[in-house]
């Protein structure tokens, strides 16, 4: 994409109300801008993110067996009086009125409607395992929605439900689930960190919130430095097989947050012990039988007898890992974004567009990159060289290739990586060949 022809409405100061790292940049990277208090438009280059990190989080869920669906965002009140939760919920939910008079709301999580949906037509244990899961769009009316997309009332979320036969089979869709966050974490960069935690207005007795570590994070950390090494996304791991020992690996280690931590066993630890700051950016719950037993999900197992099905529940904040990245992993500059998820993976830079000589090598760059099906903004405007580098440096881009008429002279054009700083110069071969591999 040509940088004169996008849609970059980059900001030089900082707005008013922007009161951490991460609305701050994405306000002036362009990404975001602000409908009402709390909910969000997403422009060009934050939707590229967005949409990046949702292809990380389906595909992971497609690789443990999860078939995605989609509901819709407005839900009927009756099925949340059924379960209970209508009046329980609070004002955080948003209740409407349709014009025929009934009362509606828009769904701020979906375990009625997927288990009224089970329900209708699971009959037997052949029906079971399932597990289903959707990327929506959801609500919440936050008494202080602040932060931008870290604490908006409107957020992408991606939802799962597993349905099981009994206690043993729902704990292994569980551990899935755990595992499965781990690597879909790992894959976007990021250093995930499981804590056990309550259930909330969701329910159940088991349930881990994941948070990733970053300075301006929201809850202090202290854990085992055993959990910064572990690694997962590049192993070979049969989902099938019985997951406990992966799970025990974490869950046995010391980890708590805020007011959870435990001096005593802190101090134990010694030289072992790690804190830090966090994000939550997803949690997972079993809640047994909760909403299926209220909204007759009900199954005959082997021997024909009535079986209430087990259930549990698993989310991660997709639009809110937008802004948790961008906490964890930015500098003075800008942001610095994971390749696996970055808008763009190189920015290239025409030094000096009015020149025949620069802006030829420049188009033939971006034309042999894009071929490769490398994904190039291409800065061709006739603009400052200052201001090509500080915008190319807020939005974050993970290379930058910058092409110029003293370096054409010699031969070369200069290769900057984002995170490290570190700058070469190379051929224009050296370039293509370092971009596309």
């Amino acid at each position: 994409m040509r940088l004169s022809q996008y849609f970059l409405p980059t900001l030089k100061e900082t707005p008013a109300e922007a009161e951490i790292v991460s609305h701050r940049l994405m306000l002036r990277a362009g990404m975001i801008r602000q409908s009402s208090a709390g909910i969000y438009s997403w422009l060009p280059l934050g939707f590229r993110v967005l949409k990046n990190i949702e292809r990380i989080v389906r595909e992971e869920q497609n690789a443990i067996g999860c078939q995605e669906v989609l509901m819709p965002t407005i839900q009927p009140a009756d099925l949340w009086r059924q379960s209970g939760r209508y009046d329980d919920y609070g004002p955080e939910m948003l209740r409407i009125r349709d014009r025929r008079d009934r009362d509606m709301l828009y769904g701020p999580t979906n375990e009625e409607q997927i288990t009224e949906i089970f329900a209708a037509s699971a009959r037997s244990y052949r029906d079971l395992p399932k597990l289903l899961y959707h990327i929506q769009w959801k609500f919440r009316d936050e008494i202080r929605p602040r932060f931008g997309v870290m604490r908006g009332r409107e957020f992408l979320m991606k939802d799962a439900y597993s349905f099981d036969l009994d206690a043993a089979a729902a704990r292994h869709s569980y551990n899935k689930m755990f595992v499965s966050y781990l690597r879909t974490f790992e894959r976007m960069g990021l250093t995930a960190i499981p804590m056990a935690a309550d259930t909330g207005p969701i329910g159940g007795d088991l349930s881990h919130e994941f948070l990733i570590l970053a300075d301006t994070g929201e809850s202090e950390i202290a854990c085992h430095r055993d959990f910064l090494d572990k690694r997962w996304a590049n192993r070979d791991i049969d989902f099938d097989t019985d997951l406990q020992p992966i799970v025990d690996e974490f869950t046995r280690q010391y980890a708590a947050t805020d007011e959870k931590r435990d001096p005593a066993k802190e101090q134990a630890l010694g030289d072992q012990l790690v804190t830090a700051r966090g994000i939550e950016v997803g949690h997972i719950f079993y809640f047994g039988t909760k909403y299926s037993e209220k909204l007759g999900a009900i199954v005959a197992d082997r021997d024909g007898k009535e079986v209430t099905v087990e259930m549990g529940s698993y989310g991660i904040g997709v639009s809110r890992l937008v802004g948790a990245i961008i906490e964890a992993s930015h500098d003075n500059a800008g942001i610095v974004w994971p390749e696996a998820v970055a808008p763009f993976h190189v920015g290239l830079i025409n030094l000096k567009a009015g020149d025949t000589a620069t802006t030829s090598a420049s188009d033939d760059l971006y034309a042999k990159l894009a071929a490769a099906g490398v994904a190039v903004l291409y800065d061709d405007r006739e603009e400052r060289a200052g201001q090509k580098f500080a915008e190319m440096d807020l939005i974050g881009l993970p290379w930058q290739l910058i092409v110029g008429p003293r370096g054409l002279e010699k031969g070369v054009v200069e290769l900057k990586n984002r995170a490290s700083g570190a700058r070469e110069d190379v051929s224009v071969d050296s370039a293509l060949a370092r971009l596309v591999g």
